[in-house]
């Protein structure tokens, strides 16, 4: 392990424009103490695990650098770039954004179908106490229209369907992480289990939407404990739940994925418009748009995007605010919606699809100074085990930003330590608490921390840590580690 540090230039505010990049001063033996300090700390993660850590001023002096080369797993620090490229491109991206929307189809038949169109909104929702963005607006327009309807069609056309990135895992599907991803997005695309113990020996009570069907397997037993297990195959509607419950334990609310979005979004739609009074004679479908070579950029070698038209709309929603979306994304590390926002961009640049919103990261990242060799993104949020990222490219990249006119806005989107987010229950009672702004990390064996943090004399720095290869079960170990070098870091300098 090698480690260096160096004087620095004082810290200017990140509200000021930083100046171009100067050339990189040569570094200069760390002072013994933080030296070994910094050593001791990540020594003291599990056994086998790699660490990267790279460290600079906010005009790129390099303070402490630990394999600042090396390629890393960055789990959720991938949404770090995501919403980096959203916003280099935001008003444009705002510009065009559009609101879900209904519309009304007459067969040759004479009979109606009700077409509900996605439009790669995040934030649509079918809650009873809904307030914006809300799916009963777009039911009260077709009540109002029409008393017999036959088909309720969910169209997520927008975006080709790809629902899952190259490199997830098959078994977070089922989870609330793992949901699919539609232009037709609605309560998150998770289904909702209400789970209630019963007397000890039987089965808990058990409430949901009823999309899916419950196979009820979890005993309760005595005490407060719970050790709750669900999964359910790729495509099927049957969710199986297992293990235990205590008796004294609370009610537990639950979350699960949902693969065809789209499908969900029409199968609630219906719902709505029978308790509004319109009669549904015929049955819930979809309209996907299949994923072809034209969709990928190298494939089309130059050729124009033709995307399918659109008809005129019976009503539609307002578009959402992508900025207010981007704190909740960088916030609470929000998957889907990241999911959502790289195919908006996409959209923009191209097709809406994943090849599309990987031609215009490369073209960032260049615009950025990143090096080819820097990264590599399979998805937008983080979920696969593709991805790969440097320290140096993840210092690289908030540098560039820090630059950006809108570098403080994006910055307001991170988890503070110890105060909201991610970073909530972190850096408690330590010197970065309330003063370190880092997007988190974490998938399987890997944990990531990057973002500012202000030091002891008050001076900014940049900084980006990852572990990866960690022994199963010693995550946290591991986050532990990095937390307690980079305090190392803050108090000494």
């Amino acid at each position: 392990m090698t480690i260096f540090i160096k004087g620095y230039a004082p810290a200017f505010a990140l509200a000021l424009l930083l100046a171009p990049a100067h050339a990189q001063t040569a570094t200069s033996p760390a002072p013994a103490p933080l030296l070994t300090t910094v050593e001791q700390k990540l020594a003291e993660g599990p056994a086998g695990s790699r660490f990267g850590l790279l460290v600079t001023t906010l005009d790129g002096d390099v303070l402490v650098s630990i394999a600042p080369d090396e390629r890393f797993i960055p789990a959720s620090n991938t949404k770090m770039f995501t919403t980096a490229i959203a916003y280099a491109e935001l008003p444009l991206l705002q510009q065009n954004a559009k609101g879900t929307g209904v519309r009304l189809e007459t067969g040759a038949d004479g009979a109606v179908d009700v077409i509900l169109h996605g439009r790669g909104d995040a934030t649509l929702s079918s809650a009873d106490d809904c307030t914006v963005d809300c799916l009963r607006t777009l039911a009260d327009a077709v009540a109002a229209k029409t008393r017999v309807v036959r088909n309720i069609i969910g169209d997520d056309s927008w975006f080709p369907d790809e629902r899952w990135s190259p490199g997830m895992s098959w078994n977070n599907i089922s989870s609330r992480y793992g949901t699919g991803t539609s232009a037709l997005t609605l309560d998150d695309n998770e289904l909702v289990v209400q789970l209630a113990p019963g007397a000890v020996g039987a089965a808990p009570t058990i409430q949901t939407s009823g999309y899916y069907s419950i196979e009820n397997r979890v005993v309760t037993v005595a005490g407060k404990e719970e050790g709750v297990e669900a999964d359910r195959m790729p495509n099927s509607r049957t969710l199986r739940m297992t293990g235990t419950v205590g008796a004294d334990a609370a009610p537990m609310t639950l979350r699960y994925g949902i693969d065809d979005p789209a499908h969900y979004a029409a199968w609630r739609f219906q719902g709505m418009l029978r308790a509004r009074g319109v009669r549904v004679d015929g049955d819930v479908d979809v309209r996907h748009r299949q994923l072809t070579p034209a969709d990928d950029p190298k494939a089309r070698k130059g050729a124009p995007v033709v995307l399918p038209a659109e008809p005129a709309m019976l009503a539609e929603l307002p578009a959402p605010s992508l900025a207010e979306n981007m704190v909740r994304i960088n916030k609470e590390s929000q998957n889907l919606h990241t999911e959502l926002m790289l195919r908006r961009v996409s959209r923009q640049a191209g097709s809406g699809s994943i090849a599309d919103g990987q031609a215009v990261m490369r073209q960032v990242m260049t615009q950025a100074g990143l090096p080819d060799a820097g990264y590599y993104f399979a998805d937008g949020s983080g979920m696969s085990s593709y991805n790969r990222i440097s320290p140096r490219a993840a210092v690289g990249l908030l540098t560039w930003i820090a630059r950006q006119p809108w570098g403080m806005a994006w910055r307001g989107t991170l988890p503070i330590a110890g105060r909201d987010g991610t970073l909530q229950s972190r850096f408690k009672g330590t010197i970065l608490e309330g003063k370190l702004f880092a997007k988190t990390g974490s998938l399987n064996a890997s944990r990531a921390v990057s973002g500012y943090l202000t030091t002891r004399s008050g001076k900014t720095l940049i900084f980006s840590a990852l572990a990866n290869d960690m022994p199963d079960g010693t995550d946290s170990q591991a986050t532990a580690a990095v937390d307690r070098a980079l305090v190392a870091i803050a108090e000494a300098l």
